[in-house]
């Protein structure tokens, strides 16, 4: 309190003695003891000395205060929008490009290529400008001009072409498989069958969560698009607890996860749709067969829940997040609720709510998906879009 009435004292004008007294008062020791877990935090991630690629990772944990109130249970999200990318895929991303560096794959001044529709495309923009590479983007065109003029801003080729299914020689991962095969000095990562995706989370996701609960954790949650967050962690958890935390993957509608899971292993065809991006999958990839096995069972989430969740982080929390990371919190709730009183659970904050306002704030949008009723009333005021 001493050096806080100091330093508010030497800034007003004329404040010779003022300052002469803060001076003789103020105390390194005294400052840092404001703020313990800051200089702890500070000290343990020290400097990024390798630039934007040593910057990713040990993102906190954020206790959600609503619904660990509700439920009983110690609700807490990972904030992966805290990464320098602005995402989870940071991650993958830069774990996909370092193993192809390792197999010698790809040499320096070099070209990345890949599928990818969201954030795996940014955060390999941001490695590949970072380390010196080129990148090509394919994505299927039904995706937002604001998508692809981002991943042109940041240096990336980006090629729009016609969403087909992935059966289809002519699909997006399929078309940036060709160009990088015909390309010299040139790798395609494959996000969705490249298992390094899924090691990043199993040398880094899983470890940094079970440090930050001090092993305290019953249970985990978060959707699969890729797989490599759920399939990662999951395999690092259970293998740290011995089996001990339970780990449930989340699914939105059109994806088939979910009934594969619950089924054990009877896939269904897919059907329908969803407003999330980057989740839900038609098959089960690379990255998430070898722990199928180990996920305690899947949750189906609509998207009404995690609309109406969007508005409530938004109010209750104070966190802008997008429809994938809010599924994942739905999806935490329903663990909690399930578990009951005196657990922890953890789950994934994807990314912000900022490449996707314009849609989950509009109200415009929302009418068009039948979602604006899933918003409570209150809640309403947040619709600032038409």
């Amino acid at each position: 309190m001493l050096a806080r009435t100091a330093l508010r004292a030497a800034t007003k004008p004329g404040a010779l003695t003022a300052t002469l007294r803060f001076a003789s008062t103020f105390s390194a020791a005294a400052t840092e003891a404001m703020n313990p877990h800051g200089i702890e935090i500070s000290k343990a991630q020290r400097v990024a000395k390798d630039g934007f690629i040593s910057a990713i990772g040990n993102t906190p944990l954020i206790k959600l205060k609503q619904l660990s109130k509700e439920t009983g249970c110690e609700v807490l999200g990972k904030a992966e929008f805290q990464n320098p990318g602005g995402s989870v895929k940071d991650r993958a991303a830069l774990y996909v490009i370092q193993d192809a560096e390792e197999r010698g794959l790809l040499h320096p001044g070099g070209t990345v290529v890949e599928g990818t529709a969201g954030n795996t495309g940014i955060g390999l923009a941001h490695v590949c400008r970072s380390k010196g590479y080129k990148l090509v983007i394919y994505m299927p065109d039904t995706q937002s001009q604001g998508k692809i003029d981002l991943l042109r801003l940041l240096g990336a080729e980006v090629f729009p072409v016609p969403a087909v299914a992935y059966e289809n020689p002519q699909n997006y991962n399929h078309q940036a498989m060709r160009h990088a095969e015909q390309t010299e000095n040139a790798v395609w990562t494959n996000q969705f069958d490249n298992t390094a995706n899924r090691r990043a989370h199993i040398e880094t996701t899983g470890p940094e969560i079970w440090a930050q609960t001090e092993g305290k954790i019953d249970a985990f949650t978060c959707a699969s698009g890729t797989a490599g967050t759920i399939a990662g962690v999951t395999r690092y958890l259970k293998t740290v607890s011995e089996g001990r935390v339970k780990c449930y993957v989340a699914d939105p509608p059109g994806s088939i996860i979910y009934t594969h899971v619950s089924t054990h292993g009877k896939t269904v065809e897919r059907k329908g749709s969803s407003i999330t991006e980057g989740i839900g999958q038609g098959r089960i990839t690379e990255n998430l067969k070898p722990d199928l096995d180990l996920l305690d069972g899947a949750l189906h989430i609509a998207d009404e829940k995690s609309i109406e969740m969007v508005y409530r982080c938004l109010d209750e929390e104070g966190l802008y997040l997008g429809a994938s990371s809010c599924l994942n919190v739905v999806a935490a709730k329903e663990v909690a609720e399930k578990l009951g009183p005196g657990h922890t659970v953890v789950t994934i904050l994807c990314d912000g709510a900022y490449r996707y306002a314009d849609r989950l704030f509009s109200r415009k949008w929302l009418e068009s998906k039948n979602l604006l009723d899933a918003i409570p009333g209150h809640l309403k005021k947040y619709i600032v879009l038409q």
